[in-house]
């Protein structure tokens, strides 16, 4: 069976595309000339600081905000023409504040939202027990916790099985039990050539669940690509944490003068050292005998992002 991520070419079909995109108003750019693809099967992340143009980058893919240049095209529809009214029933959009009527019930609610969509509401019921609300199906939505709607929130953005999911800060609400639960799901989606295209401020969240990303700031793209060629890119060093073996601290300083790139700090017997990604090796090999235990952190997605000295996380 052909991957539906691939066209016949076996390349990723780009489904979404933008090209010079902006958005003015006034003397403001809130988007200036960003150009981005997302392909199928893809989770694209977009970070950037409040005011970024993460937002309005959003609405303008939907259609809710016209662009004041540039086209966009998803799923192969131009925003705006009369075929992008059909594709959007291939789009599923998960908001970052989601609004709900409160006297309906969750069944109610996902059926109301599938006649809005043009989507089978039969498939309602299935969606609620894949969220695992089916027990809340008759409760009114007034009495959802904040996770509770949260998952009748990514449920509504399944309906009619889309082709693009927009999530805009999808964690909001979610103890980690139901947060391993969606992301479950979004790797099914994904798997079945789903384009994804998330905004998260939980940055390490993003890290480890994104194929690529892109970095926002005063209305463009700073910086694109995956994790891992922004780390290289903007040459963040490793720490390496080590446990020493006792009375060796002399000989580890000896050794480290023939890598002055390398710094060393730390009391007793743990100790860090910040060290290019380059250096790895060598640093390795000359501590081997010096080490009772190491342990590599690489940079966070939240050091490329701020730009700021390495904060690694804490385990």
């Amino acid at each position: 069976m052909t991957n539906p991520r691939e066209s016949a070419s076996g390349a990723s079909r780009a489904t979404v595309v933008l090209r010079d995109v902006a958005r003015h108003y006034g003397a403001v750019h809130a988007v200036d000339g960003v150009s981005l693809q997302m392909h199928a099967g893809e989770m694209f992340g977009l970070i950037g600081h409040n005011g970024a143009g993460k937002s309005t980058l959003f609405r303008m893919m939907l259609g809710l905000v016209p662009a004041s240049r540039g086209t966009i095209e998803i799923d192969g529809a131009a925003v705006g023409t009369a075929a992008f009214r059909a594709a959007r029933r291939r789009i599923g959009y998960l908001p970052e504040n989601l609004v709900l009527y409160d006297n309906l019930n969750g069944l109610e609610t996902l059926r109301f939202f599938a006649r809005l969509k043009g989507a089978d509401a039969q498939d309602c019921p299935a969606l609620l027990e894949r969220f695992g609300l089916a027990h809340a199906a008759q409760r009114p939505v007034r009495e959802y916790s904040k996770g509770m709607r949260q998952r009748l929130g990514f449920a509504q953005a399944l309906l009619g099985a889309p082709r693009v999911l927009f999530l805009d800060e999808p964690s909001n609400g979610l103890d980690p039990l139901a947060l391993r639960d969606v992301h479950a799901i979004l790797r099914e989606q994904k798997e079945a050539g789903v384009t994804i295209v998330i905004t998260s401020h939980i940055l390490s969240e993003l890290q480890e669940r994104v194929d690529r990303l892109a970095l926002l700031a005063n209305g463009r793209v700073q910086a694109m690509g995956t994790v891992d060629a922004l780390r290289g890119r903007h040459k963040l060093p490793l720490q390496l944490r080590v446990r020493i073996v006792p009375g060796t601290l002399p000989v580890i300083r000896r050794r480290l003068e023939s890598l002055p790139e390398v710094g060393l700090r730390g009391t007793g017997l743990e100790f860090r050292l910040d060290c290019p990604r380059e250096t790895k090796m060598t640093l390795v090999g000359l501590l081997a005998d010096c080490i009772d235990d190491l342990r590599i952190d690489e940079p966070t997605l939240e050091d490329v992002f701020f730009g700021a000295e390495p904060r690694h996380a804490v385990h």
